[in-house]
């Protein structure tokens, strides 16, 4: 069993400041930092270092994100399916505040050059019970779901960022969705909390098994009649970027790997733990060892 991650490859340019910028308002930084980033190859890069095997496809730009690949292949995810193609790497402006939350302007760059010719290329390499994990980051995501299905493949989606392009995917298609409550709401058309809002959800999608996130108050999991709860673990917070990548790898990379879903919800809330503890995206992901010493 495989997993396959379509997802993208941005450059983060993170920035310390004292506040989020405001509208009118020029701010100095304390500090800049420039991190390997994007919901896709923090996923991957979490898949991997949770112990399961994952292929990478995306693309990046010519000259500006060889070191993304090399990010990538270091921590052994499979980077032959990743494109170059000309222009420019997607990228990040984060701004970091003091308190650890963050504010983040990305640029799509290659990320939203793939082409229904690359997905059937890539999509070829995987057969029936594979995993493919998808984010909100590259283009053609519908037609990706779509021969994903057609492989019998079991599809992952974490709906972020959200966007009026998210209504147009085929989401009857979904397996599993990992989704906070503002996306949530937004799928379903109406705003909630909770295990309201993950009822109406599972209501629209019977068939899905559903991990929906609460922030500070954990997470909630939902696979028909079966509901669990998972609440975090407190610790420092230095950076809050790749958490909830590191909670979708480490979840995902959990049931691949033969875990109940009960136990590899703890697994992924320790992985998020460590993750938000560090300063970056990639380089916060801790190794599957380090999570199980948690």
């Amino acid at each position: 069993m495989k997993i396959l991650n379509f997802g993208s490859l941005n450059i983060d340019y993170t920035y310390s400041v004292d506040h989020f910028v405001r509208g009118g308002e020029t701010l100095s930084s304390e500090t800049m930092n420039v991190f390997s980033g994007g919901k896709g190859l923090n996923q991957s890069i979490a898949l991997s270092k949770s112990g399961a095997a994952v292929w990478h496809a995306g693309a990046i730009g010519t000259g500006d994100g060889d070191f993304l690949v090399g990010q990538l292949k270091s921590a052994g995810v499979n980077t032959e399916l990743i494109a170059v193609l000309e222009g420019k790497t997607g990228h990040a402006i984060i701004q970091k505040a003091k308190d650890g939350g963050n504010c983040i302007l990305l640029y799509g760059g290659a990320n939203q050059m793939i082409t229904k010719t690359m997905v059937d290329e890539v999509i070829s390499h995987f057969e029936a019970g594979d995993y493919l994990v998808l984010q909100n980051e590259i283009s053609e995501i519908g037609y990706i779901m779509e021969k994903a299905h057609e492989r019998q493949m079991k599809i992952v989606l974490n709906p972020s960022p959200m966007d009026d392009k998210i209504a147009g995917y085929p989401l009857e298609y979904v397996d599993y969705f990992l989704l906070n409550e503002i996306e949530a709401g937004d799928i379903c058309g109406e705003q909630g909390e909770g295990e309201e809002l993950l009822k109406k959800l599972s209501a629209k999608f019977p068939s899905a098994k559903i991990v929906l996130t609460l922030g500070g108050d954990g997470s909630l999991y939902r696979d028909g009649d079966r509901l669990l709860k998972q609440g975090i673990y407190k610790v420092k917070v230095a950076d809050t970027t790749a958490a909830g990548d590191t909670f979708t790898g480490f979840f995902i990379g959990g049931l691949v790997q033969g875990m109940d879903a009960a136990d590899a919800l703890e697994w992924a809330a320790k992985a998020a733990a460590i993750a938000v503890s560090r300063p970056g995206a990639a380089p916060s992901i801790p190794s599957k060892e380090e999570v199980d010493r948690f």
